[in-house]
């Protein structure tokens, strides 16, 4: 569709004698996953573009918290309208930049838990923080976030970086939220049982998929999809007793974007159906908006947390970098 566009667009403009227009292009940045050919990326853009009779155009990142890194160095000169990808434990950090504008939508179709409503950034979908294992490979999966941290050093994990990914962030608030000012000392313990800290969620799960590891820093949902796309029941999630770090993932206009009326009509696409019911079998997570389908009794099956573990933005705003630098100094020696 995009090779032919420009063609399209360039015979109109010759035929009506009208400029062309900024408008008639859409760039979100998002993370790699997301645009994967396996990712809900092509689905969602195939029916914006339906929609508005636009281009979008997707740039990605390995991760989220690359996205907001990316942010900050581009500054005013960003070519970003939306990004897609940051998640409540960014928000407050991404609003300081002064970057970002009120998306000024109607956000009613948008249920995810904690209720959380802001007037910049909308959720797309959430999920839970998880310990993924193979089945194949452990017998005896931890039943706790102690468990894991005090666990035999030979069972490895693959994890990813909290200055890059959001996952990565999420296994370091996880870890606080369990063990608050002996954070530093459960990191100490853990470190013998990873195998290596990738940018990404993606570069992990691959790894853990090719055998690398036993066990990956995923989600709740990632089995979901090895039992709907591989009908294998190989890789679960572990349970864990303390409860498990919820992520709600969201997307906000930037303040080039609020120029532009495709983003507005971008995010409230986003809350319904053309996008919602994309994201559980190609992003795996559950749905923040709108659907028009069930989700796959699979879903049913999958670990449900005995408790939802939070921080909120302003809290990890305030700690993140001494959090970060607290891991970096375990993790490095």
């Amino acid at each position: 569709m995009r090779s032919t566009l420009p063609i399209v667009t360039a015979a109109i403009v010759a035929v009506l004698g009208l400029p062309a227009a900024a408008q008639d292009k859409l760039t979100v940045y998002t993370y790699e996953s997301f645009t994967a050919d396996w990712g809900p990326g092509p689905q969602v853009e195939k029916a914006f573009e339906a929609e508005c009779g636009c281009d979008l155009e997707f740039v990605s990142v390995a991760d989220g918290v690359a996205l907001l890194n990316r942010l900050k160095l581009e500054g005013d000169s960003t070519k970003a309208d939306i990004v897609l990808g940051l998640d409540t434990n960014l928000t407050t950090d991404a609003k300081a930049t002064g970057l970002f504008a009120p998306h000024n939508i109607d956000t009613s179709r948008i249920s995810v838990p904690g209720e959380f409503a802001d007037d910049v950034f909308v959720p797309y979908d959430y999920g839970y923080f998880a310990v993924v294992y193979d089945t194949e490979a452990i017998d005896s999966p931890p039943q706790s976030l102690r468990a894991l941290v005090e666990g035999d050093p030979e069972e490895k994990i693959l994890i990813q970086d909290p200055r890059t990914s959001t996952p990565g962030l999420g296994l370091l608030l996880w870890i606080k939220a369990v063990y608050g000012d002996e954070a530093d000392k459960a990191w100490a313990r853990l470190q013998d049982r990873v195998l290596t800290v990738t940018p990404g969620w993606s570069e992990a799960y691959g790894l853990f998929t090719s055998g690398e590891a036993p066990m990956v820093l995923s989600y709740t949902t990632s089995p979901a999809y090895h039992m709907i796309a591989e009908d294998s029941e190989r890789y679960q999630a572990a349970a864990f007793e303390e409860g498990h770090y919820l992520q709600i993932e969201v997307a906000g206009i930037t303040i080039k974007g609020a120029e532009n009326p495709l983003a507005g009509k971008f995010l409230s696409f986003m809350t319904g159906p053309g996008f919602q019911d994309v994201i559980p079998e190609t992003n795996w997570m559950f749905p923040a908006g709108e659907t028009s389908t069930p989700l796959d009794p699979v879903f049913g099956k999958l670990v449900e947390p005995a408790r939802a573990l939070l921080f909120s933005a302003d809290e990890v705003a305030e700690n993140r970098k001494a959090w970060v630098d607290e891991w970096l100094s375990v993790m490095s020696r």
